[in-house]
C-alpha cells in the first residue's frame, strides 16, 4: 500500500543519513513532501538528492538543532512556504559515552540541548502549526537507552528518557485539537554510525551484543521508518502518549542464566 502519507509535508531532523534518512525516504515514497536537516551541507544535499532520485519531494536544509533559533526559524519557514506542517520527527541525536565521574557538566548538558532541547523547540513551533488545521503527528526517537541503563551512558540515557516523559505532555496537549506525539526507542540498529562504532577491534564486541538481543541481531533503519510511518499515517489515529520499542525484544528481556 502506497500513498499513506500523500500531500503531507513531515520535517524531520537528523536526516542525512542512518534512521533520520530512511524514515525521511519513506516518507517521500508515501507521498509527503519532506524537509530534512543536518549539521553537515554536504550530507544533507546528498541524502536529498538520493531523495529526488526516488522520485521524492524534499527541502534540505543545512543546521545544527543545537542552535535553537535556526532550529525555530526552520520549522517556521517550512509551514510558510508549504502552508502546512503535517508531520514532525525528532531525531537528531547527541551522544556522549563516558562515566558519571569522568563526564563533565558541559558534555551532559549538550546531550541535552541536542536530544530534550531540540525536541522541545521544534514540538513548541509544531504544535503551533498544526492547531490551525487541527491535527498532526509528532515523533520522538528516543532509544532502549531511555528505558534500561547502561554504564557510561548516563548523559544520552537521561535525555532520551526525558524525550519520551515529554512526548506524554506532548500529547496530553495536543489531543484535543487532534495532534498525536508518540515516541519510538530503538535498540541498537544499523547505520554508518554503529558500523563505526563497532570497526576494527569492536568488531567482535559488536557480535556479541547482537547475539545476545532475543531476535539475535541488530535492528535496520528501515525497520524504525516501517513504525514512524505508521505513526504519523492515519493508521494510528488513536495512538498518542506512547512509546514503542523497536529492539528485538531487548527491553522486555529478563536475563537468566542458560539451564
Amino acid at each position: 500500500m502506497a500513498g499513506r502519507l500523500q500531500g503531507k509535508v513531515a520535517l524531520i531532523t537528523g536526516a542525512s543519513q542512518g534512521i533520520g534518512e530512511a524514515i525521511a525516504q519513506r516518507f517521500a515514497v508515501e507521498g509527503a513532501h519532506v524537509a530534512i536537516c543536518s549539521r553537515r551541507p554536504d550530507a544533507v544535499e546528498a541524502a536529498a538528492g538520493r531523495i529526488r532520485a526516488a522520485g521524492g519531494s524534499v527541502t534540505p536544509q543545512a543546521l545544527d538543532v543545537a542552535d535553537h533559533a535556526q532550529l525555530a526559524a526552520f520549522v517556521k519557514r517550512v509551514g510558510s512556504e508549504r502552508g502546512r506542517l503535517d508531520v514532525l520527527v525528532n531525531n537528531a541525536p547527541s551522544v556522549t559515552y563516558a562515566p558519571i565521574a569522568d563526564l563533565s557538566v558541559e558534555a551532559f548538558q549538550k546531550d541535552f540541548r541536542v536530544n530534550v532541547d531540540s525536541t522541545f523547540v521544534a514540538t513548541r513551533e509544531a504544535l503551533a502549526l498544526m492547531r490551525g488545521r487541527r491535527a498532526g503527528s509528532i515523533i520522538n526517537i528516543s532509544s532502549i537507552n531511555g528505558l534500561l541503563a547502561l554504564p557510561n551512558m548516563a548523559a544520552y540515557g537521561a535525555a532520551k528518557a526525558a524525550m519520551i516523559h515529554f512526548t506524554r505532555y506532548a500529547a496530553m496537549e495536543g489531543a484535543r485539537d487532534n495532534i498525536r506525539a508518540n515516541a519510538i526507542a530503538p535498540g541498537v540498529i544499523n547505520t554508518p554510525a554503529t558500523a563505526a562504532g563497532f570497526a576494527g577491534p569492536y568488531a567482535e564486541w559488536g557480535r556479541k551484543i547482537a547475539a545476545q538481543v532475543p531476535m539475535g541481531r541488530f535492528g535496520e533503519a528501515s525497520e524504525i521508518a516501517s513504525v514512524a510511518l505508521f505513526l504519523a499515517s492515519d493508521e494510528s489515529s488513536y495512538v498518542t502518549g506512547t512509546c514503542i520499542s523497536v529492539d528485538g525484544g531487548k527491553a522486555v528481556e529478563l536475563v537468566v542464566p542458560a539451564p
